[in-house]
């Protein structure tokens, strides 16, 4: 008997969730999905390649991982993203500076920079594995999910301060929890990445593998998760998630909310000259 069958017998008239085909074809601009035997699997892409960031995406997220969540029929979720980049910057930018945007472009984004994240911890009742396979900015979903596997390349930074602005959308919320106060404080400022080796020694990380071996260990350990009995899973993945979910009730919305005033208030912008001069001595750092 599947999980929606089981439902369907004991709340007859009850409003269905929407089916797989459909939502894997609805976001199938931003995440190729796959599902089997309960496991199923979203890999963020850009046309068929590594995943460039844009707004469309930071909108449909919030909608995605609820509809993932209010699929009976998803029991795992594993997230990766395409070849050898986790995620790239993309084309997301404003097309004005943000004091010049209207209110409620501003308020879309801030609402979507917090719901995107906050519906991840609090909206998912499945154990959730991450696939970091390769370099790329914004890994606090997959420092969020319940194991997190990386690439021998893969790194971990959050560039917002080192490009002028605070970090407040959910990176460093994730990496002070997880570094330490002191830590995470010097990479912020320096905006210094982390190797994946350090993420391991540190505990951001629970492996880190050759990229080809990522996903098949990715498949190994979900499958390990579904042979344990179905309220176990979720039950157990209550507990892993609690303390982000405190977390992020407490903070996020402070965090974002500075960044947003910033990004409000801001009148000067950080020169290209600037950052490209202090590109080569961040890696040294």
């Amino acid at each position: 008997m599947t999980a929606s069958n089981w439902i369907d017998e004991r709340w007859p008239g009850r409003v269905p969730p929407t089916p797989f085909e459909e939502y894997s074809a609805r976001y199938a601009d931003f995440f190729a999905m796959k599902r089997e035997h309960g496991i199923i699997e979203l890999r963020l892409h850009t046309d068929g390649g590594p995943y460039g960031h844009n707004w469309q995406a930071h909108n449909a997220w919030n909608r995605v991982w609820q509809d993932v969540a209010n699929d009976a029929e998803n029991e795992v979720l594993i997230i990766t993203g395409t070849g050898d980049r986790w995620f790239t910057a993309g084309q997301a930018k404003s097309r004005t500076p943000y004091y010049e945007e209207s209110a409620g472009y501003v308020y879309q984004q801030m609402f979507d920079a917090q719901k995107l994240v906050q519906t991840f911890v609090d909206t998912i009742e499945i154990p959730t594995i991450a696939v970091v396979n390769g370099p790329g900015v914004h890994t606090e979903f997959a420092l969020l999910c319940d194991i997190t596997l990386a690439a021998e390349d893969a790194d971990f930074m959050d560039p917002h301060f080192w490009a002028g602005y605070p970090p407040g959308d959910g990176l460093f919320l994730v990496l002070q929890a997880l570094m330490g106060t002191k830590r995470s404080a010097y990479h912020v400022y320096t905006g210094a990445p982390l190797p994946a080796k350090e993420a391991l020694e540190l505990g951001l990380v629970n492996q880190v593998l050759p990229r080809e071996a990522l996903l098949p260990r990715a498949w190994e350990l979900a499958e390990m998760i579904m042979r344990r009995p179905r309220m176990s899973r979720r039950l157990t993945h209550g507990i892993t998630v609690r303390p982000w979910r405190k977390l992020v009730a407490d903070d996020l919305g402070f965090h974002l909310m500075s960044q947003m005033t910033a990004m409000l208030g801001n009148k000067e912008v950080m020169s290209p000259e600037v950052l490209n001069a202090e590109a080569a001595a961040r890696k040294a750092w």
